[in-house]
């Protein structure tokens, strides 16, 4: 099933990919905030950059320890939002990021969407079918 097309950018060294976004609160209401998201598979949560978590009146459910790239360790508070993607829907949890945070767009959140990145082209395309495994009953008596 192919999807709409999500904007690939590219730098000079690596390949860069950003999405368009809407986000809003996890139950829907209110107006939603249009992000572009950088896409970091290696990152777990995405993360909203203050600005955005403040227009959308998140609150903090919980906290969680980071480790940065230099191996310093942040303490960040999590919180829940909902994304639409690609012409999908679903609510993930999000890091509420600090005033400089970038829009990151992390592996849970693609997961939830269905969505996945082409490691070869760096194009953010919809996940094909899931594996689903069943267990058969035995024909015994």
């Amino acid at each position: 099933m192919a999807g709409p097309r999500v904007e690939v950018l590219r730098s000079w060294r690596m390949g860069l990919t950003q999405v368009p976004s809407r986000v809003k609160r996890p139950d829907g209401r209110g107006a939603a905030v249009r992000v572009r998201f950088l896409v970091d598979t290696g990152a777990l949560y995405t993360v909203l950059p203050e600005h955005v978590w403040r227009t959308l009146r998140l609150k903090p459910t919980s906290t969680a320890e980071f480790g940065l790239a230099d191996g310093t360790a942040i303490v960040r508070a999590l919180s829940e939002a909902r994304f639409e993607i690609a012409h999908r829907t679903a609510t993930s949890p999000v890091v509420l990021g600090e005033r400089d945070d970038a829009p990151l767009l992390g592996a849970v959140t693609l997961e939830t969407l269905r969505l996945m990145v082409n490691p070869l082209t760096r194009e953010v395309r919809p996940m094909g079918p899931l594996p689903m495994y069943r267990a058969f009953a035995s024909a015994g008596p």
